[in-house]
């Protein structure tokens, strides 16, 4: 079992959940957090609003799949989440060890 962490604009994190939903999920949780990377503070455009902060908000998607399914899950976030311009996202891969269940 894999855990992929999506690191997306906040605009576009209902978008990603749609695209997950068809997916095989074991589990999924969704967190409000702060970024900062090559984006820096630039001016961006966020839905209606605009952010010249030092961190900027963004959506952390983490979900659980099976190893067969890691590149499908990764693919539908990046289909959705990408918009081509800086401060897209990140999405990383990391190996779930164990997992307990109750």
């Amino acid at each position: 079992m894999k855990e992929v962490i999506a690191v997306v604009k906040p605009f576009l994190a209902e978008k990603v959940l749609e695209a997950l939903k068809l997916a095989p999920l074991e589990a999924c949780t969704v967190r409000e957090v702060k970024g900062y990377g090559r984006q820096k503070s630039y001016l961006d455009q966020y839905g209606d609003s605009e952010y010249s902060l030092a961190f900027l908000p963004k959506v952390e998607i983490q979900v659980w799949v099976d190893d067969a399914r890691v590149d499908e899950v990764v693919d539908r976030i990046t289909a959705v989440a990408r918009t081509g311009r800086m401060g897209d996202g990140k999405i990383f891969v990391l190996p779930a060890v164990e997992a307990f269940v109750e």
